[in-house]
């Protein structure tokens, strides 16, 4: 009888063992980013109703002498997963890091300093076209560009208008469309900058590029980014800069995401209401 009851509770802790490692194989990751899935369990997350997409852009270029080039990269990803979180039903597409900074040979803008890579307009929004197919194919019904960076702003408006009008002709039962969501860069950059003023802080620190708003948002993403020592040195034009980074702190980063994630949050939530 004894041997009895040791096997049967043997038999009864296999079957619990077996019940909770096939649970948990069927959570889904605690993750918005969509190459931390598996194909199932990313096809099973959209099958939910995860039928948003954000495609994150950066872009790799010069930031002075005390912040480093994958500035936008970096940032980017860190603002974009807050704000899949918020929204509650995104999924996080890998940050684009290739994009236009300006005329390589001769070089210009940016690409007078080593490390900067630019790639041109028709290329651009052609990834971003093609990244957007892609998932218009595995069932995401809103892809949302969104870009850390000024310069290719007009360029995400072409390629999701060019998108529009090519799925509009499809005329499929359940529509897919791609917006270009420019009110996450006006808040980091303008937004930002009225707060800034708001608080004492002159337009000429304030900078427009690696100046106290930008390397505030940097600080407060990742302080591994920024060179201390360089950072306390006045900076110039010549090296890149355009502010004053001296007086930049997490606490500034961290007021400024805030408000480009919920300015953000509150752009997609419109746009995508059916």
């Amino acid at each position: 009888f004894r041997d009895n009851s040791r096997m049967t509770l043997r038999v009864l802790l296999a079957i619990f063992l077996f019940v909770a490692g096939t649970t948990e194989a069927l959570t889904p990751p605690a993750t918005v980013f969509l190459d931390e899935h598996t194909w199932t369990e990313l096809r099973d997350r959209i099958a939910a109703g995860s039928t948003t997409i954000i495609i994150p852009i950066g872009g790799t270029e010069q930031n002075g002498p005390h912040m480093a080039l994958g500035k936008h990269n970096a940032r980017v990803k860190f603002i974009v997963e807050k704000i899949a979180q918020k929204l509650g039903n995104a999924i996080v597409a890998p940050v684009i890091a290739y994009v236009p900074e300006g005329r390589v040979d001769p070089p210009g803008g940016h690409m007078r300093f080593p490390g900067t890579i630019s790639v041109s307009d028709d290329a651009f929004r052609k990834v971003l076209e093609s990244a957007a197919r892609s998932f218009r194919q595995h069932g995401f019904r809103d892809i949302v560009f969104i870009g850390d960076h000024g310069d290719y702003q007009k360029n995400m408006q072409l390629a999701a208008t060019t998108l529009n009008r090519e799925w509009l002709k499809l005329r499929t039962p359940i529509a897919t469309r791609a917006h270009a969501i420019e009110e996450y860069y006006r808040a980091s950059s303008s937004g930002f900058a009225q707060l800034l003023q708001e608080k004492g802080f002159r337009d000429e620190e304030i900078g427009i590029h690696a100046g106290l708003a930008d390397t505030s948002l940097t600080l407060a993403v990742d302080p591994n980014l920024l060179r201390a020592d360089r950072m306390a040195q006045p900076a110039a034009s010549a090296d890149g800069v355009r502010g004053d980074p001296r007086r930049a702190s997490a606490e500034l980063g961290r007021i400024g995401i805030d408000l480009i994630v919920n300015k953000t949050v509150e752009a997609i939530r419109k746009v995508i209401q059916r």
